[in-house]
């Protein structure tokens, strides 16, 4: 049985037969706009919600339900229906409620100091897997509205392209989630960014860059060897020249890596011309990984050189850290290999 999430709603009104148009509609309203489950669709005759619940049924069994942050930090295991685990948090802010969605089980990127890189890859999510993540925190953040959707949880969202994108265009389209509201990560899968550019895709685009030299990206972002800095820079600059659309580097603090005055330099130099606002994120702990985060005073001095330079620049208020919940620690990690990297002098 898949998801009913999996279907637009004319493929919804073709599986539904015979039913008028308007039980489509409060199927529909009921699954998109209410965030209810089919069996809460008061809307529509009981025996068609017994009919729809054996039909379909969420992808999604919760293993593992944990909070943080005084509860406005939350992260969920899911079990999918062939084993594979994700993981999914919600966090909510004051004037924001976002899910942080995984786009894969597994990752096959191999980010050295990511625990879901470590983890290695399972398989691609389909769209419904994707928006059961999705509806399902809708439903815990009520009364609360869901604001913000980011693809940054397991998975790198553009090797999953059809799935990222379908997934983005049903939340824009369904859900009424702007660009501004949608933000998918990417390590710098060039090719992807380019045809996201193309294709028009409703959504705020964020880099993991984390270095702008190549010897340490290879390092810590093995993709960096396929598609190096300055082939990543002609995607971002096609993606500006046909989005107009601001992008951001994401750059995660390591000690003696990539937080050194040369780091600034080179940061400085590769966000300028693209005008990318650049968001400094204190490395979290992830097993296997032998080298630490910045400390907060130099995460403060990072800052303030990339400020001196002009760039426009922010420090992510880290959440969930206390339950592996934060960026880069999604998956239980087990018999990790420790990685060494390089430090760079200053």
């Amino acid at each position: 049985m898949a998801s009913p999430y999996e279907h637009t709603k004319d493929e919804l009104a073709q599986l539904l037969g015979n039913e008028p148009r308007y039980r489509v509609d409060q199927v529909w309203h009921g699954l998109w706009v209410e965030n209810q489950d089919i069996s809460e669709i008061s809307t529509i005759p009981k025996a068609l919600r017994a009919q729809l619940s054996e039909r379909f049924e969420s992808g999604l069994e919760v293993v593992n339900d944990i909070q943080s942050d005084h509860g406005s930090t939350r992260k969920w295991v899911f079990r999918l229906h062939d084993g594979s685990t994700i993981e999914t948090v919600l966090m909510v802010y004051d004037d924001r409620v976002t899910v942080c969605v995984s786009s894969q089980a597994g990752c096959a990127m191999g980010c050295t100091f990511c625990a879901t890189g470590q983890a290695g890859f399972t398989r691609h999510l389909s769209t419904g897997e994707v928006l059961e993540q999705v509806m399902y925190a809708a439903r815990a953040a009520a009364p609360r509205r869901l604001s913000n959707v980011v693809f940054m949880g397991m998975g790198e969202p553009l090797a999953n392209y059809k799935v990222t994108a379908s997934a983005v265009r049903r939340l824009h389209d369904y859900r009424g989630l702007s660009a501004r509201h949608l933000t998918v990560s990417t390590v710098g899968v060039a090719p992807a960014i380019e045809r996201l550019a193309r294709e028009g895709m409703p959504l705020t685009l964020a880099v993991s860059l984390h270095a702008a030299n190549d010897e340490t990206r290879n390092e810590l972002v093995p993709l960096n060897r396929r598609y190096p800095l300055a082939r990543l820079r002609e995607a971002c600059e096609f993606w500006l020249a046909t989005t107009s659309r601001r992008l951001s580097f994401e750059w995660a603090l390591i000690d003696g890596v990539n937080d050194t005055d040369q780091a600034i330099e080179e940061l400085a130099r590769y966000a300028h011309g693209l005008r990318a606002h650049v968001n400094l994120i204190p490395l979290n702990p992830t097993p296997g990984f032998l080298v630490r985060g910045s400390s907060p005073e130099r995460v403060r001095h990072f800052r303030d050189g990339l400020l001196a330079h002009g760039v426009n620049v922010t420090v992510r208020n880290t959440r969930g850290r206390s339950i592996d919940a934060a960026c880069g620690q999604l998956a239980n990690v087990t018999n990790a290999k420790r990685r060494s990297i390089p430090v760079r002098s200053s």
